[in-house]
């Protein structure tokens, strides 16, 4: 599945539109990560386990937004739009949605 945040692929020729298709994730924060990226941002440096958490995330939401797609006989999703959101109570959750349009390719 060829996903793009352009509106078109260089080469390619939209043959077909499918219509939005969207991909969610939530992901929690435990305990432990917030107290080791307390440390590290005291002093200094990436969160290594809160990056690892996010990249799950987005990556959770893609795969969900390519099996949407190809449900609808897409092969191709262009316009991708990512948000980012903090969620819950004291923030302790992350949320990824991502949305774009589900198109075949020729």
């Amino acid at each position: 599945m060829l996903m793009t945040t352009t509106p078109s692929v260089e080469g390619k020729t939209i043959r077909a539109y499918h219509g939005v298709v969207t991909g969610e994730a939530i992901i929690g924060a435990n305990f432990l990560k917030d107290m080791f990226a307390a440390v590290r941002d005291f002093v200094g440096g990436r969160s290594g386990a809160y990056e690892k958490t996010l990249r799950s995330a987005r990556e959770t939401a893609f795969a969900e937004m390519a099996e949407a797609a190809e449900k609808l006989g897409a092969n191709a999703v262009v316009g991708i739009d990512i948000d980012y959101e903090v969620l819950g109570e004291n923030n302790g959750m992350l949320m990824v949605a991502v949305s774009g349009t589900a198109v075949t390719l020729a």
